[in-house]
């Protein structure tokens, strides 16, 4: 199994990072995190990041490796996923990688070649601010008509994946989406897939973020901004940050935050379902909430 990649994937709140670190106390592994939030230093609460128990039960990668203010792109993703994966291979363990961030991992799991476009600031700069005045939807219809593909599988609510592909397909005259040009595998996978009923999964994703709430978002979100991370970083956009930012602005109460964000998080595990289908054949499919799950999900990890 030296040669072997597992990978945990499915919508969010499914039990993705759980069930990668029984594998990894299991199979002796190391997680690789293929979420494109948690990458950032900071922003813990609102990404549902694993905590300090779990990063100390299993050795992660890709967490908190960038500050809010930086930008990542799937290249960087790539390089850092790759390094983090050949020095698991090095140590004689075993690659797991987990996360709901489609795009990431099946650029890792099928050796995308991604376009290497250095980041355009007054262009970012600029979308950006139109996202702030016009909202995010105005850059997706932007990103529409010049690459319906990527405007159809991107997040629509994801600003700075979307400012991304429009920067590329402006500096290559290419659509963002051609660029998925694809070397072979580095290694073989086995792809595990956590499903649950939708209406349950709902249920589990709304009490995540009352746990969210009371866990102190609010406050992470205050302390990013007295850090010098503002809301209007692209970073901050995302799901969680920007209805709290809305909230500090006075905008919404804090119960409309809470709200909208179990809203946009509804609509992102559907979205989700677009990367990781279930008539996927390369994709095992488990009960998320089977009492044996783990034992099931080892036995396709070895198989």
């Amino acid at each position: 199994m030296s040669q072997r990649l597992v990978a945990v994937v499915g919508a969010t709140a499914t039990g993705k990072t759980a069930l990668a670190i029984e594998l990894a106390r299991h199979l002796d592994g190391e997680i690789v995190s293929a979420d494109s939030r948690q990458v950032y230093r900071g922003m813990d609460i609102g990404t549902a990041k694993p905590t300090a128990a779990e990063q100390a039960a299993a050795p992660h990668w890709l967490i908190d490796a960038v500050s809010p203010d930086e930008p990542f792109t799937l290249a960087t993703f790539l390089d850092l996923a790759n390094a983090a994966v050949a020095g698991i291979r090095a140590r004689g363990r075993l690659p797991i990688v987990a996360g709901g961030t489609g795009q990431y991992l099946w650029a890792l799991l099928e050796g995308w070649r991604v376009p290497r476009v250095a980041p355009d600031r007054p262009l970012r700069a600029m979308l950006e601010e139109r996202a702030r005045r016009e909202g995010v939807a105005a850059l997706l219809e932007d990103l529409r008509d010049i690459d319906p593909e990527s405007a159809r599988t991107i997040d629509p609510n994801n600003a700075r994946r979307i400012v991304r592909a429009i920067e590329v397909t402006r500096a290559t005259g290419r659509p963002f989406s051609e660029w998925r040009m694809k070397d072979a595998p580095k290694c073989e996978s086995r792809i595990i897939g956590l499903r649950m009923e939708r209406e349950a999964l709902y249920r589990r994703i709304d009490r995540r973020v009352d746990g969210m709430m009371a866990a102190g978002l609010v406050e992470e979100v205050r302390r990013l901004n007295a850090a010098g991370y503002g809301c209007g970083l692209a970073s901050m956009a995302s799901i969680g940050y920007r209805e709290v930012c809305a909230h500090l602005r006075g905008e919404l109460t804090l119960a409309e935050a809470a709200a909208r964000i179990k809203t946009e998080t509804h609509r992102l595990a559907r979205m989700q379902h677009t990367w990781f289908r279930e008539d996927d054949p390369r994709i095992a499919w488990l009960d998320a909430g089977a009492v044996d799950l783990v034992e099931r999900a080892i036995a396709v990890a070895r198989s």
